[in-house]
């Protein structure tokens, strides 16, 4: 495992004031030879963040700093470690135009990426999938069942999969399995194997990746990667790629669940 492909830093409303050199040494020092910065791209003109707090992505005015933050620890470490310009763009119902517009204007400065779904629509209103176990708990009330939760969940993600955003869409999705995150409060109430297989067919149809996300094993109410391990094992005998991604939000996340992937 010489990768980690999915980092966040300081730029990140809900994360850290770590150094992005600071990331940089950490990475080196766990022996990664190759590691992407992913934050969070601004979220798209006219979405408005459902979250209390209102700090799910990065802001638009700080994407240029963002980008040349990065340039400089690529040049101080160029000696020692790949370092991938990045961002994780939210696939967000409703707001596929603005997006491809987006990747249209940004695309060309990015080395890596990644697509996830983090926000879902019910009724016309958003809610944020990930926020706390108590906002899910409001999501299945809201939505009448945690069988209709999973179910938005996964069809959103295939739509994300399918959908024709421009030659910079992102070929890496990202943590497939993030409606897991508080199974252990709220299990699911049937087997999800057909729509997780779904997904793996689109997946492998369109020659995406997966990204092999280690923070859902540091959650505990999840304490599993995303996704789980016979996830990852049905990809591998597809020939789907995976990319291993902290998903780190500070520099102590570096590394998290990599023990217990299978590569």
């Amino acid at each position: 495992m010489i990768k980690d492909g999915h980092i966040h830093t300081s730029f990140c409303p809900h994360g850290t004031q770590d150094s992005l050199e600071g990331y940089v040494e950490k990475a080196i020092e766990l022996g990664f030879k190759e590691i992407s910065f992913t934050e969070h791209a601004p979220l798209p003109e006219g979405f408005q963040d459902p979250t209390p707090a209102k700090d799910s992505a990065m802001k638009m005015e700080d994407l240029g700093f963002y980008f040349e933050e990065i340039s400089r620890v690529k040049s101080i470490y160029k000696e020692k470690i790949k370092i991938n310009t990045g961002l994780e763009v939210d696939f967000i119902e409703g707001f596929e135009r603005e997006t491809a517009n987006f990747l249209n204007q940004f695309g060309h400065q990015l080395d890596d990426s990644l697509l996830s779904v983090h926000f879902l629509m019910y009724d016309s209103e958003y809610e944020c999938l990930d926020y706390s176990p108590e906002s899910f708990g409001v999501m299945i009330q809201k939505y009448g069942s945690i069988n209709e939760v999973y179910s938005v969940y996964f069809k959103t993600l295939l739509q994300s999969i399918h959908c024709e955003l421009g030659p910079f869409k992102p070929k890496r999705i990202g943590h497939i399995t993030l409606v897991n995150k508080f199974q252990k409060k709220f299990p699911a109430e049937k087997d999800y194997t057909p729509e997780i297989l779904d997904v793996l067919s689109a997946i492998q149809k369109k020659g995406y990746e997966i990204d092999y996300n280690g923070a859902g094993y540091s959650k505990p109410l999840c304490k599993e990667p995303y996704p789980p391990n016979w996830v990852v094992k049905e990809a591998m005998h597809r020939g789907i790629n995976l990319v291993y991604g902290s998903d780190a939000h500070q520099i102590k996340e570096l590394g998290q669940g990599k023990h217990t992937m299978l590569f």
